[in-house]
């Protein structure tokens, strides 16, 4: 059998096909070999993966993950796959950038982007990616992402910034006090998780002025500092991948027509296109 997987910052989707055409999702923390090492990582997969095959006769382990972008990440990842599944033939661990790339552009090229919890672009030839990560991640940047919109969010409301009922709507939804934003932003883990978290708030209040002028912005600036630096993009396709670009279609479709930026596919998640490449490039 084959096992897929799609691990962000948040979850980690995994899917399990078989020759005769079955299929099973399965759904784990996110897994990332910056902040997880090989033994975490195993006891992970041991604790919510592993029960939920039944004793699969897995070969086969496409992973392409958050933070798997070097030869010393990637193996972080692959050991510990391979020690719950010793007799695994083929473990290939790529990053969530070339997954998005794959998903979106099959072997075609263009631009891919991810919004999502965090942010990145990049320059797909139809087999491999062709430009460096420009990412510098939560605290420099993210720009677009959930993450950064949550953040952006907060700021304003500690700032004493948003509009009367907008402050009287995020204060009924989420009793926040300053302290308790300075523990989840510099004592707690994942940050980038807890400002995403905030997210659901801007698309249950689209419609109000604030949040569209907010999302846009944002999404001006991914453009700008993302997209707009490959030379490409005037004439390939611009496609999006994740939950941000997805929810708020609308206001990238509206920033993307500013910046005369060309859109291709828009997918709240890669895997179905995944799965789908990997059965047409066996």
């Amino acid at each position: 059998m084959i096992l897929i997987a799609d691990s962000g910052a948040t979850k980690t989707e995994w899917l399990l096909t078989g020759s005769d055409g079955t299929a099973q999702t399965i759904y784990t923390v996110g897994l990332n070999p910056y902040f997880l090492n090989t033994e975490a990582i195993a006891m992970v997969l041991c604790d919510q993966l592993l029960p939920a095959t039944n004793g699969a006769d897995i070969q086969t382990v496409y992973y392409y993950g958050t933070g798997c972008n070097s030869p010393a990440s990637c193996a972080i990842v692959a050991t510990a796959i391979r020690v719950v599944w010793p007799s695994v033939q083929t473990v290939e661990v790529e990053s969530d950038m070339l997954g998005a790339a794959r998903a979106a552009c099959g072997n075609e090229p263009g631009i891919v982007c991810i919004l999502g919890t965090g942010s990145n672009a990049c320059r797909y030839d139809g087999r491999q990616i062709t430009s460096p990560s420009h990412s510098l991640g939560f605290w420099l940047g993210d720009e677009g992402s959930g993450g950064y919109l949550g953040k952006s969010l907060v700021v304003d409301f500690l700032h004493d910034k948003l509009p009367p009922d907008l402050q009287q709507r995020f204060v009924g939804q989420y009793p926040l006090s300053r302290v308790t934003v300075l523990e989840n932003a510099y004592q707690k883990p994942a940050p980038n998780r807890y400002f995403a978290s905030f997210t659901p708030f801007l698309s249950e209040n689209m419609a109000h002025p604030y949040v569209q002028n907010v999302v846009k912005q944002a999404f001006l600036t991914f453009l700008d500092l993302y997209v707009k630096r490959f030379p490409e993009s005037v004439e390939w396709p611009v496609h999006f991948i994740g939950s941000v670009a997805f929810y708020f279609q609308d206001l990238l479709r509206a920033a993307a027509a500013e910046r005369q930026v060309r859109l291709g596919r828009m997918l709240q998640a890669p895997m179905e296109h995944l799965a789908r490449y990997h059965g047409e490039n066996k």
